[in-house]
């Protein structure tokens, strides 16, 4: 095996509007909508770093200063927990401003996944990068196999899990072959297709690993679905010099819509030590009314 310089940065992109959220989300970044008692965001750089990314660049839009607060010191914040021996809730802070390296970047204009993720140009230069978005909750280790795949093959890897007709027509949608030593290479992608046209079940969802070749591909494709930069339409231009896909069949958790973002809440509520007995106690009760 060739030996590769081990993945250090990720890039997260958070500076869409989410008008699927309003209005909550018209004062309020969706990447800071609690999941329980953190933000979904958190939860995704947690991930990054459980996998070894402990350089993380965020992508940020107007609106987003939250985000950047929440990862900074909050200094009255602490002295009043250490003032009142809330020690543990002190330990929680801290934790959060030390857990990465945490850089900001502003898309300036919203012209999508895309050229968010080109505004990482500078900072990634010519080292290869994982890309999460926040609206993607994992609870399984698809980020790490990832990395695994790459380490192998040197080349851009993507997350894939099966979806319904329905579901697709939502999703980048990748076509691939097997390659008979246990890794999967993509042979196509198509971003949204139409009912029925979808080259398989297999959708792109939330995890990428990219090479910095994948930025001159950015640049080079015009606006797609939506009038947008679509990031599927530049690894398709990648595929000629090997893309690979990395299958999982669950542990996925979308924040992205309402009702999604209910059923996350919920499923994560339910498996924590401190709240879960109760809460299935609670749900059993509003059920049986």
């Amino acid at each position: 095996m060739i030996e590769r310089k081990p993945v250090t940065k990720a890039v997260l992109p958070a500076a869409g509007l989410s008008t699927r959220h309003l209005p909550a989300a018209k004062a309020q970044p969706k990447a800071m909508f609690p999941v329980v008692d953190k933000p979904a965001i958190q939860y995704v750089v947690e991930e990054a770093v459980d996998a070894g990314l402990d350089d993380i660049l965020i992508v940020t839009g107007r609106g987003t200063r939250a985000i950047e607060d929440h990862f900074d010191r909050a200094v009255e914040l602490e002295v009043a927990l250490e003032a009142k021996g809330k020690h543990d809730e002190l330990k929680l802070v801290r934790e959060i401003t030390d857990m990465a390296t945490i850089h900001y970047v502003r898309q300036r204009e919203a012209k999508g996944l895309g050229h968010a993720i080109l505004t990482a140009k500078q900072h990634v230069g010519d080292e290869a990068f994982a890309v999460l978005l926040p609206d993607d909750l994992l609870t399984t280790p698809v980020l790490r196999g990832m990395l695994e795949v790459h380490e192998r093959t040197g080349r851009p890897v993507l997350a894939l899990m099966e979806m319904s007709p329905e579901e697709i027509t939502s999703y980048g949608c990748a076509a691939v072959e097997e390659t008979g030593d246990g890794l999967v290479r993509v042979t196509g992608l198509v971003e949204k297709p139409a009912m029925g046209t979808a080259p398989s079940n297999l959708a792109v969802l939330g995890r990428y690993v990219l090479t910095p070749d994948v930025f001159p591909a950015i640049e080079d494709v015009a606006p797609g679905v939506g009038g947008e930069i679509q990031i599927t339409d530049a690894i398709a231009q990648l595929i000629g010099g090997g893309v690979y896909g990395f299958r999982f069949t669950h542990g996925r958790y979308d924040t992205g819509n309402k009702l999604d973002y209910l059923k996350t809440n919920v499923e994560y509520a339910l498996a924590r030590d401190d709240l879960g007995p109760q809460f299935r106690a609670f749900l059993r009760e509003v059920l049986d009314r």
